[in-house]
């Protein structure tokens, strides 16, 4: 059988963009349907335009901190217009050289949605039919927002955060991951007036629990009014503002409530279940280790998998397709000792195992150091940073590196690469540590804090 496209891709995100690549770039023939904006979440709704915001708030404690070092300082209002006019504009720049390089690889790009007929079929929303011989489904993901809250239509999301007209005087972030908590530092940075209600015992559940309570310090400690245990029972709105009645009683008034209570595969309409394509409970394609789904023409890659929700995985899995199906040269993506950052203030930076994930698999020390940098210890600035190694007892390999710190995301870069590598507790001790650093205490932790045998 003949087929008009040698793949067809669904999705124009970092995942699917990369398998494009490569595999026109290789002489294929390719097409990729986009319904949005070339990018994905990544460029246009999520770690480009987050880590943005991030920057621009940080502005107001150093201006803070610039005085208390004897500079003379005069910080003004943050203009959120000013802001947001570059911010779409870097944004519109980043998805034309998205879509640039797609092109000039020879990938046809259709600005369409598409959905999926049977195992070699795809529809395009102008009604059209488009064959090939292998489909990428690389539809990431999208906000989740529980539908049982009375009023939550007067809330909105990570999706909508970037494009709201005015800066809000009070916000209130429902949730505890990483995004809530990023986003209550984002605007508790701007000037918000922020609130944060999770309804978890802790934020961060997932990551390191001596981590995530340092964390946590640190959010209320800056301003943010963090509520656990809390959540929102009804939201109306009144002549000024949106009233809010939490689950403990409490009412309060805001301007926006930011829901930001996870992620969840975009799969929902595309036709998956009606081919055949095994789902799972929240709606995640389910793939081997290859990205291939129960019917064998059918691939997918990054989100809609809800494997690991971090685009360079994403675009190491849409390596490993292409190596895989089209290279002849069975791939598969590594998703083992993945380095993150949580772009708090200060980040979080983490790889391999948590303290609790290692000791309930082996015997393991626990190296920790607590402290104020010199930087804030100069200024009487109570903010204490943290750095932690989990090393296996009988082998004294690094299990897990956790830093909480400010550049912390740059720092577990790198400590990402020795944790990948196998590196032990002695290949840190024996490392000359660069002085004087906040980094160098990863090197000078000689004795452990805790042992679990």
């Amino acid at each position: 059988m003949a087929f008009d496209y040698d793949l067809f891709v669904i999705g124009g995100g970092s995942g699917g963009v990369r398998a494009a690549r490569l595999t026109a770039a290789d002489g294929h023939k390719v097409a990729m349907a986009e319904e949005y904006r070339m990018g994905g979440t990544c460029v246009i709704r999520g770690c480009v335009p987050k880590k943005l915001m991030v920057f621009a708030s940080q502005y107001s404690s150093a201006a803070s901190e610039a005085a208390a070092y004897g500079w003379n300082v005069t910080l003004g209002d943050f203009e959120w217009p000013q802001f947001q006019k570059r911010l779409k504009a870097e944004l519109t720049r980043l998805e034309g050289i998205y879509t640039k390089n797609a092109g000039n690889a020879g990938v046809e790009i259709i600005a369409q949605r598409a959905t999926v007929k049977d195992p070699h079929t795809v529809v395009l929303a102008d009604g059209s039919e488009k064959t090939a011989k292998h489909i990428l489904v690389a539809a990431g993901g999208t906000p989740f927002v529980p539908d049982t809250v009375p009023g939550i239509e007067h809330a909105i999301t990570s999706n909508e955060i970037f494009d709201i007209e005015t800066l809000p005087k009070r916000i209130l972030v429902v949730g505890g991951g990483y995004i809530a908590c990023e986003f209550a530092c984002i605007f508790n940075g701007l000037g918000s007036d922020t609130t944060q209600y999770y309804r978890g015992a802790q934020i961060l559940r997932g990551f390191d629990d001596e981590a995530r309570g340092h964390i946590s310090e640190l959010i209320a400690g800056q301003g943010v009014n963090l509520h656990v245990g809390t959540d929102v029972e009804r939201i109306e709105k009144r002549e000024d503002g949106l009233w809010v009645k939490a689950t403990d009683g409490r009412e309060e008034m805001f301007d926006v409530v930011l829901y930001a209570t996870g992620r969840k595969p975009k799969t929902e309409g595309l036709g998956l279940e009606a081919v055949g394509v095994a789902l799972g409970r929240a709606g995640e394609v389910k793939v081997d280790d290859y990205g291939q789904t129960n019917i064998p023409s059918i691939f997918a890659v990054g989100d809609v998998t809800d494997r690991i929700q971090l685009t360079p995985v994403a675009i190491r899995e849409a390596v490993a397709f292409h190596e895989t199906v089209f290279k002849g040269n069975p791939t598969k993506p590594d998703h083992v000792a993945v380095p993150s950052a949580i772009f708090t203030q200060p980040e979080y930076g983490a790889v391999g195992l948590t303290e609790e994930q290692a000791r309930n698999e082996r015997p393991v020390e626990v190296y920790t150091a607590a402290f104020r940098p010199m930087q804030n210890a100069f200024i009487e600035k109570n903010e204490r940073v943290l750095f932690k190694l989990i090393v296996c007892t009988e082998s004294r390999t690094v299990l897990g590196c956790h830093i909480i710190a400010p550049h912390a995301g740059e720092m577990i870069q790198l400590a990402g690469v020795a944790v990948k590598m196998g590196a032990t507790k002695e290949d840190f001790d024996a490392t000359v540590a660069v002085h004087p650093t906040m980094a160098e205490e990863i090197v000078l932790m000689k004795e452990p804090t805790r042992v679990h045998n």
